[in-house]
């Protein structure tokens, strides 16, 4: 087992858990948002790490290439990035319009008023 030849994944795994570790234990809906996008950038590594092969090339049929990288990975992380930033649009506007409607983007806050009422 070589450490290095396992790096990317180390990084991955080290992001997804810091990644829920922001999600789960804070309440704030902004830091909330903040671990989204970092586990969600945990995941696109480790796709992208997955699909890189050693001495691989981009699959152009050229005489004297044998081992080709697959593409498709990276066109589907390219997708992925682009809903990505709509969703944090998204819930970065849902953020604003709690707090208009609340005073408040602390979790507990939030829950303690809708008790009340």
């Amino acid at each position: 087992m070589q450490f290095p030849g396992l790096f990317n994944y180390w990084i991955a795994i080290v992001l997804m858990m810091a990644g829920f570790y922001m999600v789960m234990a804070h309440g704030n809906l902004i830091k909330k948002i903040v671990g989204l996008n970092v586990f969600q950038v945990s995941v696109f590594v480790f796709y992208i790490s997955m699909s890189k092969i050693k001495g691989g090339t981009a699959p152009i049929l050229e005489p004297g290439f044998e081992v080709y990288s697959n593409p498709l990975p990276s066109v589907l992380i390219l997708t992925a990035i682009v809903v990505g930033v709509a969703t944090t649009a998204l819930a970065l506007a849902l953020i604003v319009r709690i707090h208009d409607a609340y005073g408040t983007i602390e979790e507990d806050e939030i829950n303690a008023q809708e008790s009340e009422s």
